[in-house]
């Protein structure tokens, strides 16, 4: 729910889980045009995985199907707690050689992302140990091959967008299907 874009979110196809689990994740989305553009610019490197454009707030996570209810009511309370911020967008980095992953970066608005995955992740469900340190970003390129990687890192080097978050959603993933937007958080209550 970036750029000020409410969506509404259909829950009445139940929800996706396996088991007495549910597979979660937290993210600002990258509102239009961007978020198209970025979206297919990944796509066209080969990447396997087809999300939309955005910044991660809180990784895949599996918690108990049970917790779902406290969870959201934690999320709306950080949300309550922080203001809308600033998102800049600027050209591109990548993680190489650690992992393969070209991504563009956040020039402004790093606090704002690091404040709020650190508030979200403090939820007993959702705290888990990070392979790396949480490093806001879109990533445009993942696991495919170096050139596909180099031509991502070159052809965004001059990407710039700049907008306003107001909110970031709650996705959740079955397994069998693509991620589904589960439900939006506004910034600010």
């Amino acid at each position: 729910m970036a750029g000020g874009v409410a969506r509404s979110v259909d829950r009445s196809d139940g929800i996706p889980v396996a088991g007495d689990t549910i597979q979660i994740g937290i993210a600002v989305d990258i509102p239009e045009p961007w978020g198209g553009l970025l979206t297919r610019r990944r796509m066209q490197t080969g990447d396997p995985q087809v999300v939309p454009a955005h910044v991660t707030l809180l990784g895949p996570t599996e918690i108990p199907l049970a917790a779902l209810e406290s969870v959201e009511a934690h999320l709306a309370q950080v949300a309550a707690a922080h203001l809308p911020f600033t998102l800049h967008l600027r050209g591109t980095g990548t993680f190489r050689p650690v992992t393969q992953v070209v991504f563009v970066a956040v020039a402004a608005g790093i606090s704002e992302c690091e404040l709020l995955a650190a508030a979200i992740s403090a939820a007993p469900h959702l705290h888990r140990e990070l392979r790396f340190p949480y490093h806001p970003h879109v990533t445009v390129a993942q696991d495919v091959a170096p050139e596909a990687l180099d031509r991502a890192y070159e052809d965004l080097a001059d990407f710039s967008a700049m907008f306003e978050v107001e909110g970031f959603t709650l996705f959740s993933h079955s397994g069998a299907t693509r991620w589904q937007p589960r439900r939006d958080f506004r910034l600010g209550g």
